[in-house]
């Protein structure tokens, strides 16, 4: 078998889907950034000039990607991760601290979010950590490295801190799923997730006392040979002390503004004026969409600065607005099918490493793309997390634009894979 070239085992396919949604963040980011005096496309005195320079600069960094020996990664994937954890750490002796969190670095009037590359450093490490054959996620010893391997970064930026760039690494634990991870971690977090909403929306000694009555059920209804009183016990006493513990942890543990976002999400009484505004503003905007928008450029919400952030957190609201549910629809419908791309692509893989880390670029995208809209529409609490290839940011935008094509790179070189 002769090897075959990489440029012509790309998928275009992918590619195009990148260029589209790139294309349509940079538009709806000029919409909600665009000030009364209209100035050229590249000043970079204004938030859209910026952005289309990170644009511009992302082609090189893409042909970089391309034409580099995709074996580098794998190669080289503890070095990557160790220069991830030394930019984290570095943090705290030379990073800026904006608005109470030390998670940038500073180059004159750009600035640089290592936890935002850290995340492929980790997809990389992870992947090369699960391609060694010996490996088996039905082992405790071989799960504790992986989630050591996700949990030192996130360590390290709850310490900055922001927990909403940590968050995201969790969606490394629903990528190695595939590779064999037990079912009852999934299981556990979705039922501490519900847990913790019971808890919040009413007393946790109902929760508590609710519980009870069902495993009383569950074991007088399971095999009398099989059932174990002891066993139920302490999955209640477990299930019981969590319970108890969210409520400690909400209010001795979460800062007063973290609060305050949990308590928007669940309509406890919060300050429209105050902590609720910008969730208030943003389903304004949204709805005040209608079926299709009031047109680009004619956003009523966008132009009178009603949402704040709106260029970066709440750019999904620009869309609503002035494109309506149609547009909208139109934008996340393109991103599952970006996601379903990258999957497909992912299990056609020869490698371990290569479907991997296919996995994890599909999870971080959607859990991004997931936690930015479900926040400006009321089902998720707000976190600060951009919306991929439409958030204004350099860092960003470099970040998910490496994240995909580090995995487009991987999926053109299996043709020369023998493995």
């Amino acid at each position: 078998m002769r090897s075959q070239s990489v440029s012509n085992s790309i998928d275009w396919v992918t590619v195009l889907l990148y260029l589209i949604l790139v294309t349509l963040g940079w538009m709806t980011i000029y919409s909600a950034s665009l000030p009364e005096e209209t100035t050229s496309f590249l000043d970079l005195n204004q938030i859209y000039g910026k952005q289309l320079l990170f644009i511009i600069l992302c082609v090189p960094l893409i042909f970089m990607i391309l034409v580099l020996d995709s074996k580098i990664y794998e190669k080289y994937a503890f070095i990557f991760y160790g220069s991830s954890i030394i930019l984290l750490a570095g943090l705290f002796v030379f990073g800026k601290t904006i608005k109470g969190q030390t998670n940038w670095y500073s180059f004159g009037g750009f600035g640089l979010q290592p936890s935002e590359f850290a995340k492929i450093a980790t997809a990389i490490l992870l992947a090369k950590y699960l391609s060694y054959s010996q490996i088996e996620l039905k082992k405790i010893k071989h799960q504790f490295l992986a989630f050591g391997i996700i949990l030192l970064p996130v360590l390290l930026i709850l310490m900055q801190p922001d927990a909403g760039s940590a968050m995201i690494f969790i969606a490394l634990i629903l990528a190695i799923y595939r590779d064999g991870l037990p079912d009852w971690y999934l299981w556990t977090g979705f039922i501490a997730i519900a847990l913790f909403i019971a808890a919040r929306l009413t007393k946790w000694q109902f929760v508590i006392a609710a519980v009870g009555l069902i495993m009383l059920l569950v074991f007088f209804l399971s095999d009398r040979k099989k059932r174990s009183a002891i066993v139920h016990i302490l999955i209640f006493l477990t299930i019981s002390g969590y319970t108890y513990s969210t409520n400690f942890v909400y209010e001795n543990v979460l800062k007063s503004h973290q609060r305050e976002r949990i308590d928007v999400l669940f309509n406890e009484e919060v300050n429209q004026q105050a902590e609720g505004y910008n969730l208030n503003q943003s389903l304004i905007a949204i709805g005040s969409g209608g079926w299709t928008g009031r047109g680009y450029l004619e956003g009523t919400q966008t132009k009178g600065n009603f949402v704040p952030e709106q260029h970066t957190d709440y750019i999904f609201t620009t869309v609503g607005e002035e494109w309506g549910f149609a547009g909208s629809a139109t934008v996340i419908a393109l991103f599952v099918i970006l996601f379903m791309r990258i999957l497909f692509l992912a299990e056609r893989q020869k490698s371990v490493f290569s479907r991997t880390y296919g996995y994890c670029v599909a999870a971080i995208l959607f859990l991004h793309f997931f936690a930015n809209i479900a926040m400006l529409i009321k089902l998720f609490p707000t976190i600060g997390v951009p919306l991929p290839f439409f958030s204004y940011g350099g860092s960003s935008l470099f970040a998910f634009t490496i994240l995909l094509f580090i995995f487009i790179k991987l999926d053109a070189n299996r043709v020369n894979e023998w493995y």
